[in-house]
């Protein structure tokens, strides 16, 4: 029978990510709207976004945070213009924003020593084939393949080069070993259901120590400089930004940041991930007609989470259409370059209650897709 009740919020887009419950603009009102973002308020309030996202996160105290242009993208854009070329490169990629910076090393910075360790959607690379004596360029989650990385283990501590995580669909949902990782990204629309536009850049000391010590061979964009007269600029970590962020943009993170912090700040957060994630796996057991894209549990992602239907094309572009037009569930497509199939967004601010009714609806939809 068709469904009565429907998901109390029906977005379940793996970016921009569904906001958290009891989200209201009005919670925006302390923005500094037509103030200078180099004010005293404005640089005040970007401050706060940084130490916040740190508390978070329990970072070192000696990681630096910044906010820069151009959400994940440019960030680590910004992060491989900076600190590649020194060494070889070891790129892993087991979806398509891992191919892209491949891609873009081999490409655009025309690197030579680049070496590639990759796997169909679905699958994970042999890490233990890595060679961290050089720069290793990977992707915690993989956002349109629903694989994450299992854990940090695969890392040593001892090694001579970076490691370099594009981390914007794990950060704030999944347990990252920060010893291990020496520069990160992620965006804000993606895991707290932030606005999009802005990325954030971690960075450890060594990442600093290889800014300050390496020219690239390349000039550097003045949006990619994070350095003047071979120092680290450390305004940039301090609430100063290279170019005009938006302060309302800004106003909407803290509000998610101060959701994080009422739910239980990081474990909280990771709990409701991976209660959501059960609702999913419990649906998949349920029904033979779905299955994960991700061929072992250990590395299945808890927040995009990728499935594969036993359905033609058309019927299972039907049946996202059918959900989506009844208001049930929006934007539930794979991604355009992954396997066809289903991806559901199971980040925090997704509810479990919200899920459990959307498997209703995809049941209802199935049957109505194959019933001829």
């Amino acid at each position: 029978m068709k469904p009565v009740n429907k998901p109390v919020n029906p977005c379940f887009s793996s970016g921009p990510c569904a906001k958290h419950p009891g989200y209201s603009l009005e919670k925006l009102s302390g923005a500094p709207l037509g103030r200078s973002h180099r004010s005293s308020l404005g640089k005040g309030k970007l401050l706060e976004s940084i130490q916040k996202t740190k508390s978070i996160l329990k970072l070192p105290d000696d990681y630096r945070v910044g906010i820069v242009p151009a959400s994940d993208t440019g960030a680590f854009e910004m992060l491989m213009w900076n600190v590649l070329g020194e060494r070889g490169v070891d790129v892993i990629w087991f979806e398509s924003f891992g191919l892209g910076w491949a891609g873009d090393i081999k490409k655009e910075l025309r690197l030579a020593d680049v070496r590639e360790f990759s796997a169909d959607y679905g699958e994970l690379p042999d890490l233990s084939q890595v060679d961290f004596d050089r720069d290793v360029v990977f992707t915690w989650n993989g956002t349109t393949s629903g694989v994450m990385v299992p854990n940090g283990n695969w890392i040593p501590d001892d090694r001579k080069g970076l490691t370099l995580c594009d981390a914007t669909s794990a950060v704030f949902a999944m347990d990252i070993p920060w010893d291990k990782i020496d520069a990160a990204t992620f965006s804000w629309q993606k895991v707290l259901g932030g606005e999009g536009g802005h990325g954030m850049l971690i960075l450890s000391p060594r990442a600093v120590e290889r800014i300050e010590n390496f020219v690239p061979a390349w000039p550097l964009p003045k949006i990619f400089r994070m350095k003047s007269k071979g120092k680290i600029t450390e305004s940039l970590f301090e609430g100063s930004t290279i170019n005009t962020p938006s302060m309302l943009a800004n106003e909407d993170y803290l509000d998610a940041l101060a959701w994080a912090e009422s739910i239980g700040g990081l474990e909280g957060l990771i709990t409701r991930s991976q209660a959501n994630l059960a609702v999913i796996e419990a649906f998949v057991q349920k029904n033979s007609w779905i299955s994960f894209l991700a061929k072992e549990k250990a590395y299945r992602s808890n927040t995009s989470v990728c499935l594969m239907a036993d359905l033609p094309q058309d019927k299972l572009k039907g049946l996202v259409q059918m959900l989506a037009k009844e208001g049930a569930g929006y934007d539930i497509a794979s991604y355009k370059d992954a396997p066809s199939g289903i991806r559901i967004w199971c980040g925090a601010t997704v509810e479990s209650s919200d899920l459990t009714v959307l498997c209703e609806w995809l049941e209802w939809a199935y049957a109505e897709v194959t019933k001829d």
